[in-house]
């Protein structure tokens, strides 16, 4: 499976960092930036994550919201969450198969055989949930076009 732009979003239920249950349902009618990242607290994803919380005002006065998805637990995603405050839901898909729907699933990050992890990717989710913006890096160290992703939502 993929997702492209144009193609509805594949749905999910994932939980967060209270361990409740999230899906993209919740959120319909608005647009979803969709950020996956690679693991918690490695230091590109805190960049990441750090940069949508502080564009958060403008990402929310744009009609959007953000999610962050992981293959992470929801323990190690609920620690880093709160060491930085984040002001959106971080999901894990420690099963990796919304990775997987989305098809981002890198492979054997840093050469570690099964250390399965998803491409730090994002997706803007339409109102109408059709894809309207797709990323995806094949280098794990490097962070997206903020601006970008901020140009396409106006």
């Amino acid at each position: 499976m993929s997702a492209n732009i144009g193609d509805i979003a594949p749905n999910f239920e994932l939980p967060d960092t209270e361990l409740k249950m999230r899906s993209l349902e919740e959120f319909k009618g608005k647009k979803i930036v969709l950020s996956f990242i690679v693991a918690a607290s490695s230091p590109v994803c805190e960049v990441e994550l750090c940069t949508f919380r502080d564009s958060w005002k403008e990402i929310s006065d744009l009609g959007a919201t953000v999610i962050a998805i992981s293959n992470d637990g929801p323990f190690a995603n609920k620690a880093f969450a709160e060491k930085h405050n984040f002001n959106f839901p971080l999901l894990g898909d420690y099963t990796s198969k919304t990775i997987k729907d989305y098809d981002v699933l890198m492979k054997d990050l840093l050469h570690i055989k099964d250390y399965n992890t998803a491409k730090r990717s994002i997706f803007v989710i339409m109102e109408d949930g059709k894809i309207g913006y797709r990323w995806v890096s094949e280098d794990p160290l490097k962070e997206p076009n903020y601006e970008e992703i901020k140009n396409f939502l106006k």
